[in-house]
């Protein structure tokens, strides 16, 4: 789906300053795309928020199965928690489940000075880099499907499916707004027990900190309403898949949105084409980013409406990089790319960062501008379009090889971002793509 205001929505909500849950927990997301932190009596809040709570290094090298990969930083070091105030979400009691508070943090070395592998700040560096080249400020959504399962079946899109999805539905509609996030649509989807939440737009930090606690939020309220909410890419290799569609916009220093160009084919203005150009050329590295897991890349493969290909056009759901029109009056600012080929397993703020700085490369670097494949592309046509890789392996070299890509991330966070994927895929080795899958959904 696609966003359909143009207006980002990050104003920070008025919210307590205390809160009346026993705890508060404070979070990162790691590699493996898991959240996790510490929590602290919510008596210490004050102090958690001056000066964080303690951290390892090694953390950051634990994979999605729960096994430290090998690493650069072994049993050495110390690093702090440190909570962002504007990040908080109030989760409130439910029954015999007391609420809790939560917070994001960036990871910093023990004097709170910044940690050159926290995935945060790798997002935050790329925003501030986008700012000070090309005087723009990032809008982002991230729309995420998953299932529901322990509902009754029903067709896709049914208004049945809505309502066998009662009242989680409406729940995490309320509890989305609550915690300021502006939820825009809730839908039953194709796939068998599938769904989709969408977010308005907002500051593309603001955009991948929602992302993260999207999937936490509607995990959390899945299980305390009996059933189970999944995110993997596939829970069957012929099944439908779950992605996680990544829609950027850019605006100038007066908030003026700058794709759009009347002139220009797709109404891409040269900027937005020149972004483009970075994201194709180093396509095949970003996917290791992007589509994180062995199984991202069974999706990953044409006809199945996720990414068919290594290319830009207008209004295909088979493209890599998608062209979305607004509509009524307003349609040019509300014109918006979608990266498609993108799932859960990635971590929001290194998926997110990534792209913004292989699309800053394709500006700085004056990449020739692709191809914009018209919405009347055959299939023939676009039989010239380069492949994405077809596996995870495939990708991981590529990231490493892809000496741009590979540039953006601090050495050791390269080292151990490689190290927690590769972990990851020597666990499912031997393993058919059935059971592969079934292992993902288990931690997604």
């Amino acid at each position: 789906m696609t966003p359909s205001r143009s207006q980002p929505s990050d104003t920070l909500e008025p919210k307590p300053a205390m809160t009346e849950a026993p705890t508060v927990y404070v979070a990162t997301c790691d590699l493996a795309a898991q959240l996790r932190g510490r929590a602290v009596p919510s008596s210490r809040e004050e102090a958690l928020l001056r000066s964080g709570t303690g951290w390892v290094p090694a953390d950051l090298a634990i994979t999605g199965f729960g096994a430290i990969a090998d690493s650069v930083f072994g049993s050495a070091g110390d690093l702090r928690l440190l909570p962002d105030p504007a990040t908080r979400v109030d989760i409130p009691a439910d029954g015999d489940v007391p609420g809790t508070r939560l917070y994001l943090a960036d990871q910093t070395l023990p004097d709170g000075t910044p940690w050159e592998c926290c995935p945060r700040g790798f997002l935050t560096s790329a925003v501030e880099e986008l700012r000070a080249e090309l005087g723009i400020t990032v809008i982002a959504s991230f729309e995420h499907e998953f299932t529901l399962a322990g509902t009754a079946p029903s067709p896709p899109f049914s208004f049945e499916r809505y309502r066998t999805a009662e009242p989680f539905g409406s729940d995490l509609v309320t509890l989305l707004e609550q915690a300021g996030f502006h939820p825009e649509t809730w839908l039953p989807e194709y796939g068998e027990a599938q769904h989709e939440i969408t977010l308005s737009p907002a500051e593309a930090v603001v955009a991948a900190d929602r992302a993260v606690l999207l999937r936490e939020l509607v995990r959390d309220l899945a299980r305390r309403r009996g059933l189970r909410a999944c995110f993997a890419p596939l829970l069957d290799p012929v099944g439908t898949g779950n992605g996680v569609h990544i829609h950027l916009s850019f605006r100038d220093a007066d908030g003026r949105p700058v794709l759009h160009d009347p002139s220009r084919p797709g109404g891409l203005s040269e900027l937005g084409t020149r972004f483009s150009a970075g994201i194709l050329r180093h396509a095949a590295a970003l996917t290791a980013v992007t589509a994180a897991c062995p199984v991202s890349f069974l999706r990953l493969t044409p006809h199945r409406w996720s990414a068919g290909g290594v290319f830009l056009a207008e209004r295909n759901r088979e493209a890599m990089l998608r062209i979305c029109p607004g509509t009524g009056p307003d349609a040019g600012a509300q014109l918006n790319l979608e990266y498609r080929a993108a799932d859960a397993t990635a971590n929001p703020w290194l998926a997110l960062g990534a792209l913004l700085r292989a699309g800053l490369e394709g500006v700085r670097r004056g990449y020739p501008e692709p191809v914009v494949w018209p919405e009347s592309a055959t299939e023939a046509e676009l039989s010239v379009v380069p492949p994405l890789p077809k596996t995870q392996d495939e990708a991981l070299n590529a990231l490493e090889k892809d000496e741009v890509v590979s540039g953006f991330f601090a050495p050791d966070l390269l080292t151990t971002y490689l190290a927690v994927r590769r972990a990851e895929l020597d666990a499912l080795a031997g393993l058919d793509d059935a059971e592969r899958c079934r292992r993902i959904a288990d931690v997604h």
